[in-house]
């Protein structure tokens, strides 16, 4: 396993399916974690991982707030020392289709999303260009690549990849990196709503899937432990999707045109 040790990682969404894992995962090895969310178990899985021998230090703070962005990463600053990598990972939808989006749910999406984001990096770049290996891994989406759905959330995850390859063009003297992973469908918590509805939803889902399968938090959590390690010392700017193949082509329609069983 690649050692970050003297690493402070700043971990967005960290309460949630992935941010959780990203969190274990970083201190397994050797990390400092700095966990951000706007939800209040935040606190209790930073109490949880620090008896379990890890240093972490937790805020509670809305990302899409600029001013509580601050004051949130200026305490884990106070608490950790300075930020060597920032994976933002926190993001969330609040209409399917665009139907059912309305202002509020259009501005808060792309806040919570985009913006949060790039007030995070804002606010931790400054420290980035005096250290060596500093790294941004953004998360964004198969939704900023193609229309699927979540117009809001989808067009927020565009911008990041947008935000990612002008971070990595403008930073990169640096020594900063400042990659994108889009990950497809992940089996996080995430997802309960739509399973309440339909139970089979993620079963069915998988014919859409080369790899006959959706991705597990710990699939998009080794992707960007690579790509914040120094093993991807020469990669910025990248846009990798870890979606178990569904941007590779369409692998439903390419069975009925073919007339295949692949």
């Amino acid at each position: 396993m690649t050692s970050f040790e003297n690493k402070t990682v700043l971990i967005t969404g960290a309460a949630g399916g992935i941010g959780t894992e990203m969190c274990k995962q970083f201190a397994a090895a050797g990390a400092k974690i700095a966990a951000l969310d706007r939800d209040d178990t935040v606190i209790s899985l930073a109490e949880e991982m620090r008896q379990a021998g890890h240093v972490v230090a937790a805020s509670k703070a809305d990302i899409s707030n600029a001013e509580q962005t601050s004051d949130a990463i200026l305490a884990l600053r106070e608490e950790l020392g300075p930020i060597h990598i920032l994976i933002n990972n926190a993001g969330y939808s609040g209409a399917s289709i665009m139907e059912d989006t309305n202002d509020d749910i259009w501005v808060s999406d792309l806040n919570g999303n985009l913006n949060g984001a790039y007030f995070c990096t804002r606010n931790v770049i400054e420290d980035m260009k005096t250290m060596d290996g500093s790294a941004i891994v953004n998360i964004s989406s198969v939704n900023g690549l193609a229309a699927l759905g979540d117009p809001a959330y989808s067009a927020a995850k565009a911008g990041i990849i947008s935000l990612t390859k002008s971070t990595a063009l403008e930073y990169g003297r640096y020594g900063i990196r400042a990659n994108v992973i889009c990950p497809g469908t992940v089996r996080t918590p995430i997802w309960d709503h739509r399973i309440a509805r339909n139970p089979e939803i993620l079963e069915q889902l998988m014919k859409w899937y080369p790899l006959r399968r959706v991705a597990d938090p710990i699939d998009i959590v080794r992707t960007a432990m690579f790509l914040a390690s120094d093993d991807a010392a020469a990669i910025t700017g990248a846009v990798l999707p870890v979606d178990c193949g569904l941007s590779a082509g369409n692998l439903v329609m390419t069975r009925e045109i073919t007339l295949s069983d692949m």
